[in-house]
């Protein structure tokens, strides 16, 4: 399922089969919240974008529109119209996020809905059912994302609960994965190593979960308050101890620094919501830095974003029309915005394949670290 094509240190060139396509990694998943990229994206737009994995998130398509609604329409990749992989989420990160709203018990979470308020019960065998409805390609196990400032005590037991909860993750998926009215019998399952910034906590889950021997695993509760060198740290000491011959996929992260970082110690997937959001408010990325569209001097600015991008917003539009639309507030300036923020990240995933094809991975990151610290 996953064939290691080359190595430079830790950094892996790797090719994941799913029943939906190839994932050639490292990858950037493109964050697609509800079925769509915020900012006017679709998934015909995501195809002239080099988008290989679009994410979906899957307390959010429960609540609105309804997982069954999406499985009676022949799940998400029918409902979308996006024929390549879709990896959904759990809701794990809900539980997190909703801090306020939430009762966390052994069988699994209740806690209120951000739209209607009403109490939504979620435990590792309904975010099964329902990713199962969803249908995607990968489906998160269900955990809890603990604060990377929690105590040791707290950490130490979320982290127990949440194997526990991946081994009845397991066991439902394989269930639902037989019955017939399953839209994609082939659904992959990944764990979640968890453990905030306590080193061992970490080795030992990476560990305990690496028995299960799972399609893939994922580093999460990282970019949620520690700094970047602790995120490091983690991913140091945590994946050498995830199984070698598995994608690693580190969740929610994040700028093109901690991608290169990342793949230099191994991690094959990655997500973030950054180049979307960052699009939207005009705020754009370049080998050169990130600029902000807001500021005066790109009034009369004719240059595309970036001089060489080969996107469909560069080949057109200057900076000075994108500031002038973002400053209209025109939909269609937050759309050319985010439309070139993700090629950005997407090309970048590629160049960084082809670096590692060619045994020049640790130039490339000097080299892009270097430039991003020039004038844009």
């Amino acid at each position: 399922m996953f064939k290691i094509l080359k190595k430079e240190g830790n950094a892996k060139r790797g090719e994941f089969s799913t029943v939906h396509g190839r994932i050639q990694t490292p990858v950037f998943m493109n964050v697609g919240t509800v079925a769509a990229i915020k900012g006017a994206v679709s998934s015909l737009d995501l195809k002239e974008i080099k988008c290989q994995v679009e994410l979906c998130n899957t307390y959010h398509l429960h609540v609105r529109p309804g997982d069954e609604v999406i499985h009676d329409l022949g799940g998400l990749h029918s409902f979308m119209n996006w024929d390549r992989p879709i990896l959904t989420d759990s809701g794990g990160f809900q539980v997190f996020s909703l801090a306020s709203l939430r009762k966390i018990k052994e069988e699994g979470v209740t806690f209120n809905s951000h739209i209607d308020g009403r109490k939504i019960f979620m435990g590792p065998e309904e975010s099964m059912r329902i990713q199962s409805n969803l249908g995607s390609t990968i489906a998160m196990a269900f955990d809890e994302c603990p604060s990377s400032r929690a105590d040791r005590r707290y950490v130490y037991d979320s982290v127990q609960r949440t194997t526990r909860w991946l081994e009845r993750c397991k066991t439902e998926l394989e269930r639902l994965n037989s019955l017939e009215r399953t839209v994609n019998k082939d659904q992959l399952l990944f764990g979640i190593n968890q453990g905030a910034v306590f080193e061992d906590i970490r080795i030992e889950h990476a560990k305990r979960i690496s028995e299960l021997d799972l399609p893939g695993y994922a580093i999460g509760g990282l970019a949620v308050g520690e700094t970047h060198e602790e995120m490091y740290a983690i991913l140091d000491c945590t994946v050498p101890n995830l199984p070698a011959d598995k994608p690693v996929y580190l969740m929610g992260v994040g700028t093109p620094e901690n991608i290169l970082e990342g793949v230099e110690r191994g991690v094959d997937f990655f997500d973030c919501v950054y180049p979307s959001r960052n699009g939207r408010h005009g705020h754009l990325y370049t080998k050169h830095g990130k600029i902000n569209l807001f500021n005066a001097k790109y009034e009369r600015d004719d240059r595309p974003v970036e001089e060489g991008c080969d996107c469909p917003t560069c080949r057109n539009f200057s900076r000075a029309y994108l500031r002038h639309l973002l400053k209209a507030k025109e939909m269609l300036g937050m759309r050319l915005c985010v439309l070139h923020n993700l090629y950005f990240y997407n090309n970048m995933m590629e160049e960084i394949r082809l670096a590692l094809d060619e045994g020049r991975f640790a130039s490339y990151k000097a080299q892009m670290l270097d430039m991003a610290k020039e004038d844009a």
